[in-house]
């Protein structure tokens, strides 16, 4: 079963006994509580009978914001509501049409002519082909957590 509609719901494979929830906050600039609490209320009306796969994001290491607070209870609560899940931390997914996640919202800007800063840093990305990988082949029993960081590239190399 999966769970969303977004980018990344759009390309997972459906597998008997996962629940794949990719239907969560998608804009890491969110402040709206209202939006996390329909994720929550959302994820805890899930059946629990089924393997939970739960995208969260690697910036729960590297960040403080409204986001990666909420991403981090979210872990806590499928830890404590789930018998079997895959927590899965990914960086900036490549692939898409959501205006904002951090590649598409700069390829938009470069499309429009719009002006936009890049700074000198490193970001996680990760391809579909590498999201597949993991979840076609996670196991379905057990509680696992993972940080897939993908590779390391400069914006400027991936626009």
């Amino acid at each position: 079963m999966i769970v969303g509609s977004g980018d990344i719901a759009k390309v997972l494979h459906d597998r008997e006994g996962a629940l794949f929830f990719a239907s969560g906050v998608s804009n890491s600039a969110c402040e709206s509580k209202d939006q996390y609490k329909r994720e929550k209320d959302l994820l805890l009306s899930q059946p629990k009978n089924l393997c939970l796969f739960y995208f969260s994001t690697i910036s729960i290491y590297l960040k403080n914001s409204a986001y990666t607070r909420h991403k981090t209870k979210m872990e806590a609560l499928i830890r404590s509501n789930f018998n079997h899940y895959n927590i899965i931390r990914i960086g900036n997914i490549t692939w898409g049409t959501n205006p904002n996640t951090f590649i598409n919202y700069i390829r938009e800007k470069k499309k429009a002519g719009e002006p936009y800063e890049l700074l000198d840093e490193f970001r996680y990305v990760i391809d579909q082909d590498q999201l597949l990988t993991l979840t076609d082949n996670l196991p379905l029993k057990g509680q696992h957590e993972l940080c897939v960081f993908g590779r390391m590239a400069k914006p400027k190399d991936l626009i």
